[in-house]
């Protein structure tokens, strides 16, 4: 064999172990598509998270009996408010912001306490109790350096399974129409379900380039396709919506109280525990490895988000654990493309019509690409817990972190006896079994080799 082919050998095969290395992702985190590419791929994102981001001001405002106007206003300044957190997240600023691909929006965790407070004091005490517990976040994210070493990857691949595991169930509903729809389960919504995931599984496979990378985006839009003459798209959200919605600092006032302050820590609690399992998957899909500084500025930005979004009328901010399985799916990793989504957030939260067209896409057609995503974020978990020596101690910490994690989501009357604020905390199945796993990591004796 000549000298030349053996060195292109070696070239070859320097190459694709490269490829092995990075995961086979289309762009790095530092990378930068082109806008005709980049735009397509942060609608992407958009798209996945954008139930999400306004099912809390509806839920919360529903309950509360807003009038149409101001359920509007609190709709447009969720999605403002999560376009500038992410921006903010993605972007990073000094201390603050992880320079991570992670999408913001407001977690129905906050679903509770918002209803509590807001049924005494109206949407102002909601405001202030956002912006009061804030600081909760920024102050975690000081001591966050000296615990990270309680994070060894049996701790983190238990969080990252934990993450998808729990949030598949919603994927399941959306596919079958939608949690309570009366037509729960039908064949007409379990079919678009699966032509959906069938061409995001084919693209994803089979497909080169812009085509493979923007493979949800592109069933999603195959399903709005084959949704319409099935009678599931009604478009007269979008004709009614307001042309444009600026967001306003106190817009409708904001007050302060201790009991605001005090209901709001333990949903605080839960969201930090959650938005550091979230950077620990997001930075296992774009395979960087995180330094605890990194996790602390996630989560200062948590806390100037959350912050800002008392003041400009939203829900606090915090990470989206649905978005993450987007990543390894498509090999995008690029924190450019979520910058531009969170532009593109900022401009939907101004121009209520754009909202409205994502608002009024069919559940099935969602939980077709949901089923992938949140069933990436559990492989990529499982990928991290490979990587753990599984001996029986570590092997009796996985068992048990995803025994409780899971146990609380599909039983949840399990902790009907609680107190309240224990209630809240222990209910998020991210947050039980991460608590549980950290735990047991500590108390459990390593074995002797």
């Amino acid at each position: 064999m000549s000298q030349e082919l053996v060195y292109q050998e070696e070239l070859i095969n320097e190459v694709e172990s490269k490829q092995k290395i990075e995961g086979e992702l289309s762009y790095g985190i530092e990378d930068r598509p082109e806008l005709k590419i980049a735009i397509p791929l942060a609608i992407q994102h958009i798209v996945a998270a954008f139930s999400g981001i306004v099912a809390v001001p509806l839920v919360v405002g529903g309950v509360l009996g807003l009038t149409p106007v101001e359920m509007g206003y609190l709709v447009s300044a969720a999605l403002f408010m999560a376009g500038l957190a992410t921006f903010i997240q993605a972007k990073g600023f000094g201390k603050v912001g992880s320079k991570l691909p992670c999408i913001m929006g407001t977690d129905f965790t906050f679903v509770g306490p918002s209803i509590a407070v807001g049924s005494t004091m109206g949407l102002p005490g909601i405001f202030g109790a956002t912006l009061l517990a804030a600081p909760i976040e920024m102050i975690i994210s000081k001591f966050f350096p000296k615990i990270k070493k309680f994070f060894p990857p049996v701790v983190t691949g238990c969080v990252v399974t934990l993450i998808g595991l729990t949030v598949l169930p919603v994927g399941i509903d959306w596919a079958a129409g939608g949690f309570g729809a009366a037509d729960y389960g039908s064949l007409e919504n379990i079919g678009v379900s699966l032509a959906v995931l069938a061409v995001i599984i084919t693209l994803n496979q089979f497909a080169k380039g812009f085509w493979s990378s923007a493979a949800i985006l592109i069933g999603i839009v195959f399903g709005y396709v084959i949704s319409y003459p099935l009678g599931m798209l009604d478009f007269s959200a979008v004709q009614q919506a307001a042309l444009i919605n600026l967001p306003m600092p106190f817009k409708y006032g904001i007050a302060f109280s201790l009991t605001g302050f005090l209901a709001f820590i333990p949903a605080y609690l839960v969201t930090s525990v959650e938005t550091v399992g979230d950077l620990l998957a997001v930075g296992e899909a774009c395979n960087k490895e995180l330094e605890s500084e990194d996790i602390s500025k996630g989560l200062m930005a948590d806390g100037v988000g959350s912050m800002l979004a008392g003041v400009f009328g939203a829900g606090p901010n915090t990470s989206f654990s649905q978005n993450v399985g987007i990543i390894p799916l498509t090999g995008v990793a690029s924190r450019f493309v979520v910058i531009l989504a969170g532009i593109i957030l900022m401009i939907l939260g101004i121009f209520p019509k754009l909202g409205a067209l994502i608002a009024i896409m069919p559940n099935p057609v969602l939980g077709g690409a949901g089923i992938v995503m949140f069933g990436m974020i559990a492989a990529s978990g499982i990928k991290v817990l490979h990587d753990a020596e599984l001996n029986r101690r570590n092997l009796l910490i996985i068992a048990i972190s995803l025994g409780l994690g899971l146990g609380v989501v599909v039983r949840p009357d399990i902790l009907s006896h609680l107190p309240k604020g224990l209630n809240t905390f222990f209910q998020s199945g991210i947050t039980t079994g991460t608590l549980t796993a950290l735990v047991l990591n500590i108390v459990l004796p390593e074995m002797e080799e």
